[in-house]
């Protein structure tokens, strides 16, 4: 299960904010980059009603698989995780997340993935 349109991130000009002003946590497998959100950014991809509200974007780099196959299974495995277990309560905070994995063997091993992706998610206190 794919995340909501408007959960998701996009447009270089959102990309180059979220490099340029955000806190970055690292774990083995990834990195979270999280910057407050700036609606302004969004005007021009007529998001604005919710442009307010928690985004995400997961980047996988081919460093990581050379197959989009391989890459896209990741995606939804990190989207499905944050959509169980994301709810309305904490979907008000104004945050952009950038999800960028590393590369590596690791992606054979989902537990792993989600449960480092878990511990980010309570470290930068995305979650409680």
């Amino acid at each position: 299960m794919a995340l909501p349109k408007d959960m998701r991130l996009k447009g270089h000009r959102t990309f180059n904010y979220i490099h340029k002003n955000s806190l970055t946590y690292h774990g083995k497998l990834m990195t979270f980059k999280i910057a407050k959100s700036n609606p302004e950014i969004l005007l021009t991809h007529k998001l604005t009603n919710k442009s307010n509200e928690f985004r995400i974007a997961i980047a996988i780099s081919k460093k990581v698989s050379k197959k989009a196959v391989e890459r896209n299974k990741l995606r939804r495995i990190l989207q499905e995780w944050l959509l169980k277990n994301i709810n309305k309560i904490n979907n008000h905070k104004p945050y952009w997340l950038l999800v960028n994995l590393k590369f590596g063997d690791f992606y054979n091993d989902k537990s792993k993935l989600l449960e480092e992706f878990q511990n980010l998610m309570f470290k930068s206190r995305l979650l409680k």
